[in-house]
């Protein structure tokens, strides 16, 4: 599970076989974006266009590679499914044409920015490790999974947001701790949702010394004992979010609005849970629409006139 979400995506993935080409692969991954990942998705729209595009890109290929290792209708070998993505994968990154529904915007813009082939290999390490690994004994082993199914989401898109001059190595920390925040708050969210699936995101040593049992987190209510653990994890995804927060202001002005709307649409989602007393068995955490739009318009001015700005920006000619 990628910090991007759980939710099945076979549907929207469906519908652009057969559609080939770079301008139908970008429309494909802004199409499973604006489905699937609701919430950034409408943070997205903060951005200049340009960068809009490259940031749908990312998502759809995560949400792509998702797919595979999340689906509940999917059948068939998805260990060979997984190998298959990674040759399309690395083939796409050569140069070779794709008429893969999603990869030929994916490799576009991971050169146009020269994202690290590394970053991908680590990503999709992690989707594997989702075909094999169900349980994570300490908070230090979920966050070795979480490096690339989290932090290195944060820093692939980080070049596509655009640090200040000389501050590209200062906000690639707060950019991992960002991905981290994010996806700790879906693993608090998705608890009931992991555990159909065969999967405890939660550390077992946390498990253990709140006394909470897997049976307990089967429901149909969290327990007082599943609250407790619950609100501990909370707390570690509210330090993720406070060392991601000195990184916005590293970022060139028209992607701060984005990233600060994000920063609150996915922090407000663990400000439900808090609110909600940790009952994350019986409804699922959402932040509400009024809210969610209440964030955007908040932002939208500042989005606005950093774009006019940007644009205002001249050339001088010899």
């Amino acid at each position: 599970m990628t910090c991007l979400g759980t939710r099945a995506a076979a549907p929207a993935i469906a519908a652009a076989e057969g559609t080939t080409g770079l301008t139908a692969a970008y429309e494909r991954c802004r199409a499973l974006h604006a489905r699937f990942g609701r919430s950034y998705y409408l943070a997205t729209l903060l951005l200049p266009a340009w960068k809009r595009r490259h940031v749908h890109a990312l998502y759809g290929f995560a949400r792509y590679a998702d797919e595979i290792v999340d689906s509940f209708t999917m059948d068939g070998d998805r260990a060979g499914a997984l190998d298959a993505l990674e040759a399309r994968v690395a083939a796409a990154l050569a140069g070779e044409r794709s008429d893969d529904p999603v990869l030929p915007a994916f490799a576009h813009t991971v050169r146009s920015f020269g994202i690290g082939r590394g970053e991908v290999a680590a990503f999709l390490r992690s989707m594997r490790a989702d075909l094999t690994v169900t349980r994570y004994a300490t908070y230090d082993d979920l966050l070795g999974y979480m490096e690339g199914s989290a932090a290195v989401i944060g820093t692939m898109m980080l070049p596509v947001l655009e640090p200040l001059p000389g501050m590209e190595a200062a906000a690639r920390e707060p950019a991992r701790q960002l991905g981290l925040a994010f996806q700790l708050t879906n693993f608090l969210r998705d608890v009931a949702e992991d555990l159909a699936r065969g999967r405890v995101y939660l550390p077992g040593a946390d498990l253990d010394r709140f006394g909470v049992t897997e049976a307990a987190l089967r429901g149909p209510r969290t327990p007082p004992e599943a609250r407790r653990l619950l609100a501990f994890e909370a707390g570690r995804a509210r330090d993720h979010y406070a060392r991601a927060l000195e990184g916005i202001p590293l970022l060139t002005p028209s992607s701060r609005p984005c990233v600060r709307a994000a920063y609150e649409l996915y922090g407000g989602i663990l400000a439900e849970i808090e609110r909600g007393g940790y009952e994350v068995l019986a409804r699922r955490a959402r932040v509400p629409r009024r809210r969610r739009l209440a964030i955007f318009t908040r932002h939208l001015v500042a989005a606005r006139a950093a774009g006019r700005r940007e644009r205002r920006v001249t050339v001088e000619v010899p």
